[in-house]
């Protein structure tokens, strides 16, 4: 506030900047301990051995900048902090020599931000099943089925997209899974949210997983919890994934702690059968 009061916008972006590194834009040196050595792979982290996770550049926007988003560096406009694959081929190359990988996470931002002709990119080879057969599973990480439904059912190319993940599941015999960022119940509660889940379901025959951090004053409440679940369940989606607070960003303000959201999540679980 004091810099944005003296007026010298060169002073202003200079604190900016400040403030951001002491956000910790890259906890646990994602930057450094992920990422492979290599220089066309500006993109991807080998997160576990059998993981790698890919940043699409064209990805690295979003339906919806949540303000406790952990991956808040990817949107500020810093090329140094930010992840972004520019092409395809040199992460197949990669995987090529890393036979231990099944699985693929497309991350962001948010891939679905794409067009389908960028997204076939990275998911058209895996329609030959014998193109890195060792690849099993491809999964999806999205805020569009609450935020951009559409993408799935009235855009210019939501076909295509179906018709693309549709034979990556069929042609491919890969497992596809959709990871919805899901963290309420009321997103749950359109009808376009809806269409597009039972249009990805029964066209597409991808799997649906939600995901979403828990989070103070948003959803730190173990009756949310429960209901999402249950509204899930009977859509055929499958509950994943409860994270805690990331040690970047806001994380101060929306933190719940551990012990309080292990509570939680009991709570929850116990009203919930099977």
């Amino acid at each position: 506030e004091a810099a944005h009061k003296e007026g010298n916008p060169s002073k202003l972006i200079k604190t900016v900047g400040e403030i951001r590194e002491d956000l910790n834009p890259h906890p646990a040196g994602q930057k450094t301990l992920n990422a492979p050595k290599n220089d066309k792979l500006t993109g991807v982290q080998h997160k576990y051995s059998e993981t790698v996770l890919v940043f699409p550049a064209a990805a690295q926007t979003c339906h919806a900048y949540c303000t406790y988003c952990f991956r808040w560096a990817q949107f500020i406009g810093n090329d140094e902090l930010r992840f972004a694959q520019k092409e395809a081929q040199s992460l197949f190359d990669y995987l090529e020599e890393h036979k231990e990988v099944s699985d693929i996470l497309m991350t962001g931002g948010d891939p679905m931000i794409m067009r389908t002709k960028s997204l076939a990119q990275y998911l058209e080879p895996f329609t030959d099943p014998t193109f890195l057969p060792h690849v099993k599973n491809l999964r999806i990480g999205t805020r569009s089925l609450t935020f951009w439904p559409q993408r799935f059912t009235t855009d210019a190319d939501a076909d295509e997209c179906i018709e693309l993940l549709r034979r990556v599941r069929e042609e491919g015999g890969r497992h596809i899974a959709i990871m919805a960022h899901l963290g309420h119940d009321r997103e749950l509660s359109t009808q376009k949210f809806k269409d597009a889940v039972n249009r990805i379901q029964k066209e597409a025959f991808a799997t649906i997983r939600s995901q979403s951090p828990v989070m103070q004053g948003i959803n730190d409440d173990a009756e949310v919890w429960a209901r999402k679940w249950r509204l899930e369940v009977q859509m055929g989606i499958i509950p994943y994934y409860m994270f805690m607070a990331r040690d970047t960003g806001a994380q101060a303000y929306f933190n719940v702690p551990l012990v309080r959201a292990q509570k939680l999540y009991n709570d929850a679980l116990r009203n919930c059968s099977g």
